[in-house]
């Protein structure tokens, strides 16, 4: 967390300074811990040892703090997909090869922003912020469904199942690592990604085109 305290004249050591980026993380680990609802901004002040005014400076208040947390994991696990559907940057590569980099990217993503992904799979659509990234969500569900579908059309993955089924399957099975996973336990993130994509692939590959 990065965050410089400031020496007054005397030398006393004054509050410490947060820039938005250093709020919003303090934020979202509180959110994470107490709940978007269970959370006040006296709770977020007394936190940062910040006055609320002082956050007011960074941010218009917590509904905003959520909007730039949700917004910074979705935008990520969105460039994942808008990479893979680029026809210039692999356009022999299979819809089956695109939807396992899409699997072990978000595998990546999720590891590399795991509180703020956290926090937007514990959104409830109790509030407009909330409301936009649960539609979001569904709109990154409706691209990878889509993206099964071409797997399965050219014979790469099973073709038994629905598309909008399989894809929430894999991604339930991805988004379930906010429970366990954890950083600092020592398991490379890149070990953690191909493992999961092949357990989950080695499933899905099992009977394409039978």
């Amino acid at each position: 967390m990065s965050r410089t305290p400031v020496q007054s004249p005397a030398g006393r050591r004054d509050r410490p300074v947060y820039d938005r980026d250093s709020v919003l993380e303090v934020a979202v680990a509180v959110f994470n811990e107490r709940g978007y609802d269970g959370t006040g901004m006296e709770e977020l002040a007394r936190r940062l040892g910040l006055s609320k005014s002082s956050i007011y400076h960074h941010v218009s208040g917590k509904a905003e703090l959520l909007d730039l947390a949700v917004s910074r994991a979705l935008d990520a696990l969105f460039a994942v997909l808008d990479e893979e559907e680029d026809p210039d940057r692999a356009p022999d590569t299979t819809a089956t090869a695109r939807l396992e980099h899409v699997v072990h990217r978000s595998v990546e993503v999720l590891a590399a922003e795991l509180p703020y992904v956290t926090l937007l799979l514990r959104v409830h659509g109790n509030s407009a912020v909330e409301r936009r990234a649960l539609e979001r969500r569904r709109e990154f569900d409706h691209r990878v469904a889509e993206l099964v579908a071409r797997a399965a059309a050219e014979g790469g993955v099973r073709d038994d199942i629905d598309p909008h089924l399989a894809s929430r399957l894999l991604f339930g099975t991805v988004n379930s690592l906010i429970e366990w996973y954890r950083p600092e336990g020592g398991l490379p993130v890149a070990a953690l990604a191909d493992a999961l994509t092949a357990v989950l692939f080695d499933g899905l590959h099992g009977r394409a085109g039978s």
